[in-house]
């Protein structure tokens, strides 16, 4: 029983959000590779040091590093229901190896979300993006959600100033995006052949707009919520 699904889509595409969403509804933990290893960035452990560079350069993680990160996660009580993978396969390598996993759970992915986005929304959603460095809060200056005070976190006992992440700069999320196409995106094609590929055109949708739609494909592959 259960339900597991992969959040396919470039930096920026929405995946975070619509993950958040269907963990929340589903009753699902949502495993972000990206929030991973920024919270080993803020606590300066020894992974964070070696990821740090891969993150400000806009380049991915190398495969070992991120599958093993992953395949510890998933030993983690919460997962044993299911669970939604956000950022997480992003080569047709960590595919594979998740393939490999998942086969020694006895486990299968049910679904793999594709959420399709024109490159040129990507970077004027993300350019316009502010993050709060303290509680990991994040905000939009174009789209929201805005902060109450300018550039200062709203979350109570924060109020940090907001600042743009490097990787949000828009000569780093070019080069995320010309990463995406050639490494990731390849992917689909893996998933299409299985069966498994769910792509749902975004752009200018709504973030409730696009959950309905993701549901709507769920409960046609067989999903429902759980009571």
């Amino acid at each position: 029983m259960g339900l597991r699904i992969i959040m396919l889509g470039a930096p920026g595409a929405g995946k975070g959000t619509q993950a958040q969403k269907l963990a929340a509804a589903y009753h699902l933990p949502q495993i972000s590779t990206g929030d991973i290893f920024r919270k080993h960035l803020r606590e300066g452990t020894e992974l964070g040091k070696q990821v740090q560079g891969y993150l400000q350069s806009g380049a991915l993680v190398p495969d070992e590093l991120t599958c093993a990160i992953v395949a510890d996660r998933l030993q983690a009580p919460d997962c044993a229901n299911g669970y939604i993978l956000d950022g997480f396969p992003r080569s047709q390598a960590q595919a594979e190896s998740l393939d490999r996993l998942l086969q020694e759970r006895n486990e299968k992915i049910d679904a793999v979300i594709e959420i399709d986005v024109p490159d040129a929304e990507i970077i004027e959603r993300l350019s316009t993006r502010r993050s709060c460095p303290v509680c990991g809060a994040v905000y939009n200056l174009k789209f929201g959600p805005f902060p109450h005070e300018d550039e200062k976190c709203d979350r109570p006992n924060c109020g940090s100033h907001l600042v743009q992440r490097d990787d949000d700069r828009e000569e780093t999320i070019r080069e995320r995006l010309k990463v995406y196409q050639q490494t990731t995106r390849p992917i689909r094609e893996y998933y299409e052949k299985k069966g498994l590929l769910m792509s749902i055109p975004a752009s200018r949708l709504g973030v409730e707009a696009l959950f309905s739609k993701i549901e709507a494909m769920l409960a046609q592959a067989g999903a429902s919520r759980s009571s």
